[in-house]
């Protein structure tokens, strides 16, 4: 059900290597900018995932191709906000979600390494996905260019609503760049939902980190 002839990438090792005091910190840099993240061993969201540096690299290098200059973006599952910092930087309006009990930290991170930089300020909102929808994201006002899914698909119980979620934010003209690293058989399940309801490209192998970068856009019917 996949189109598409993928590149087959590497992650690079964008993370500066240096002598730190806090042992929680990581240090990388994107699109010429230093980015530090805290991360945090007593959340899974609060740790910088394979797909979200697979994402991340993308984005950088594949400026012309996704110009999120201006452009608004939601990232779902936004963990320790690597991504969404990315996209800050790459010039976007940019929305990051997750769990209630990850908000701290993700809110910490993303106004630490966007406070001193000329670009629109970035939100940080909770997100449950498939709850509240309608809510807390009317699609009537909630129109995205670009919604980000980095390593959002593992072994839990929460598929359904993801899939659900991802159904809500993705409208006519929306792009889902989703990058995850591939691990159970219960990722291909989901991956063949994603292609029996949007129209997904495969657009990057990283076969060392067992990654994928899909790109998914809602079928016009």
């Amino acid at each position: 059900c996949l189109t598409g002839s993928p590149v087959t990438l590497t992650i690079l090792q964008n993370w500066v290597p240096r002598v730190s005091h806090y042992f929680d910190k990581e240090h990388y840099t994107y699109v010429g900018h230093q980015v530090v993240i805290q991360e945090s061993i007593e959340h899974f969201g609060a740790v910088v995932w394979p797909g979200a540096l697979a994402l991340s690299q993308y984005l950088e290098s594949n400026q012309e191709q996704f110009n999120l200059k201006d452009k608004k973006v939601l990232e779902i599952g936004a963990g320790t906000g690597l991504l969404s910092i990315v996209a800050c930087i790459l010039g976007a309006h940019v929305t990051a979600t997750d769990l209630p009990e990850v908000l701290e930290n993700l809110s910490y991170n993303i106004s630490r390494n966007t406070q001193n930089l000329n670009m629109h300020k970035p939100e940080v909102k909770k997100l449950v996905w498939g709850e509240g929808l309608n809510e807390d994201f009317p699609v009537s006002t909630n129109h995205y260019d670009f919604i980000l899914a980095t390593d959002v698909v593992y072994h839990h119980g929460a598929l359904d609503p993801l899939l659900a979620t991802m159904v809500h934010f993705c409208k006519p003209g929306t792009v889902l760049l989703w990058a995850n690293k591939f691990r159970f058989s219960t990722d291909y399940e989901f991956l063949e939902k994603v292609c029996n309801i949007f129209n997904t490209t495969i657009l990057a192998e990283f076969p060392e980190s067992n990654v994928k970068l899909l790109k998914a856009t809602i079928r016009k019917n």
